[in-house]
């Protein structure tokens, strides 16, 4: 019976962290609270830069650690990189998953993108295990770049 319930958590653990499993708690309860000192940032490409179709992408971070979605620790996050939005997703709940919401909940701090030629727009959201942002959201400036 132990060992069922240790793998029943562990599987719940590994869903919630890529994402993959919705937490099942009140929203209220999955909100963190982040430094003041907090910043999270495109360290590459630079904005207004003109790259190839496949490029690579440098997430930043300051003031926070990085941990692995599903991983409840203090001062903690991990990456999410929102891809040509219009408007910021909904902050005080779950980030989805989607074409325009990338999640890095395994840690990940850069990633290889590819996008059809023209302007890019591209931010990062800082989340918490999660995936929800912090009570005072950790959000870079957001960054053109135009691909050729």
């Amino acid at each position: 019976m132990k060992l069922a319930i240790a793998f029943m958590s562990f599987v719940s653990a590994f869903l919630l962290g890529f994402g993959l499993l919705a937490p099942t708690v009140s929203a209220s309860e999955l909100i963190s609270h982040a430094p003041d000192n907090a910043d999270v940032y495109i360290i590459s490409p630079a904005n207004g830069e003109i790259v190839p179709e496949t490029f690579q992408v440098k997430f930043g971070l300051s003031g926070m650690g990085i941990a692995p979605a599903g991983i409840d620790k203090e001062n903690t996050g991990h990456h999410h990189l929102l891809v040509d939005l219009q408007e910021l997703p909904d902050l005080t709940t779950s980030l989805p998953a989607t074409e325009h919401i990338l999640h890095f909940g395994g840690g990940q701090t850069e990633t290889t993108l590819t996008l059809s030629p023209g302007e890019h727009h591209l931010q990062l959201v800082l989340g918490n295990y999660a995936h929800v942002p912090y009570d005072r959201p950790v959000i870079s400036a957001p960054i053109n770049v135009t691909v050729k």
